[in-house]
């Protein structure tokens, strides 16, 4: 959990985090995850997220942090986490006594202790059963802005239903987690925001309401557990009286909605229409602001956290990072200088010379494997150290441009 407070120049004057593994051992996680033995179910605990909270506030508290500035507080969750509000718990949430730290007044509130994060891949038999109701990949797509994932909250909450449904109906809301952290702020139920929620394949991207035919596929009543979904920019109201009473905020400070890391990224880099983002990571990332998308079965559309009436496009490449580096290995002797000089040697184009890397199972498109091929389009088992050096950043590059040419972003001349 990391915190960041800037001034009105956008200095930044305030800065810490808790490490969930190290300050809070006691919730026993790797990565601030629990990995279950089906090796399929990622979850993480919600009182640690909760508790973390109190702990970063009271460390800025010891360091004498003046709340009473802070004029407006807003954040990013993880994507596609997710929050169940046991019934009653808005109640808790509400008369939190200022006088103890907030995960003591929330510790009964949670039907579900552990919360299914990003990294779950259980929900195989959830996502087909999503697409058959809705008519399959490509209709639940032009809906959602994706196809089903097994990590998406709406099959995440059809998990929960059908193993146990009486821990379904104890529950009042579902939150994400970054609406559960606004929440939190909020001494009452923060909405989600079309941004985050776009990521649950639940929400009409073009009328920015929950699709009826997702819900009704995943679990009874869902809509009212969910709440409505507002703009990623809605001022949600005042900061709750618990926390002027415990670390001194001015009652004036406003809770702006918090959304996805994804969105964040966007809003954060300052992309305008036409911009393409790329992290270059163990995984790549594209983010994309596009006007006019078009949903495909790869990648994902969300609404744009900025400006409501547009779009971002989300690509994600899992051979990043680790296979230019086991190329860099095998054709540069592990140098990075030595690999910058083999692919400044080699002319744009490569002669011809194209590859496609992929040590493993790639998601954008769903292929393995390392194919090169010539000139005349012959394939070949190798190539000289430096054409496959370009080879592999050129097909990589190339990969990422057709694959966002095909969610609708228009290169411009």
């Amino acid at each position: 959990l990391k915190v960041i407070a800037i001034d009105e120049q956008l200095r930044v004057i305030y800065e810490d985090n808790v490490h969930f593994d190290k300050d809070l051992p006691e919730f026993k996680t790797q990565g601030g995850v629990c990995i279950h033995g089906d090796r399929l179910t990622v979850t993480s605990p919600v009182l640690m997220w909760v508790k973390a909270l109190d702990m970063i506030l009271e460390k800025m508290k010891s360091s004498g942090f003046n709340f009473s500035q802070v004029r407006a507080l807003s954040g990013a969750g993880q994507q596609h986490g997710s929050v169940y509000w046991k019934k009653g718990s808005l109640q808790s949430l509400k008369n939190a006594s200022s006088k103890l730290p907030l995960h003591q007044s929330l510790k009964g509130c949670f039907s579900v202790s552990n919360s299914p994060i990003w990294m779950d891949s259980s929900t195989a038999s959830q996502c087909s059963a999503l697409e058959k109701a809705v008519g399959g990949a490509q209709p639940l797509a032009s809906i959602t802005g994706s196809r089903a994932y097994e990590r998406f909250t709406g099959n995440q909450i059809a998990k929960i239903y059908s193993q146990n449904p009486e821990v379904y109906m104890e529950t009042e809301r579902i939150s994400l987690v970054s609406s559960f952290a606004a929440s939190l702020f909020l001494g009452a139920y923060a909405p989600i925001d079309y941004s985050d929620g776009s990521g649950m394949n639940l929400l009409n991207i073009w009328e920015k309401v929950w699709a009826e035919s997702c819900l009704d596929a995943c679990a009874p009543g869902l809509e009212e557990k969910l709440g409505s979904s507002v703009p990623s920019h809605s001022v949600l109201g005042p900061i709750s009286p618990y926390y002027g009473q415990r670390y001194g905020f001015s009652p004036d400070c406003k809770i702006v909605a918090f959304t996805g890391d994804n969105p964040a990224s966007l809003a954060g880099m300052r992309l305008q229409e036409g911009d393409i983002a790329i992290s270059l990571g163990t995984s790549d990332t594209l983010f994309l602001w596009i006007q006019e998308p078009t949903p495909a079965l790869e990648g994902h559309i969300f609404c744009n956290p900025v400006d409501s009436q547009t779009y971002m496009a989300l690509l994600c490449f899992k051979n990043g990072s680790l296979m230019r580096e086991r190329i860099r290995d095998d054709c540069a002797s592990g140098s990075w200088d030595d690999f910058s000089k083999a692919l400044s040697s080699t002319v744009a184009g490569n002669n011809g010379n194209l590859g496609f890397y992929f040590d493993v199972m790639e998601i954008t498109p769903e292929a393995v494997g390392i194919h090169r091929f010539n000139r005349d389009n012959q394939k070949v088992s190798s190539f000289p150290k430096e054409v496959e050096i370009r080879a592999l950043i050129e097909g990589q590059f190339m990969a990422k441009r057709i694959h966002a040419e095909k969610l609708g972003y228009k290169v411009s001349k």
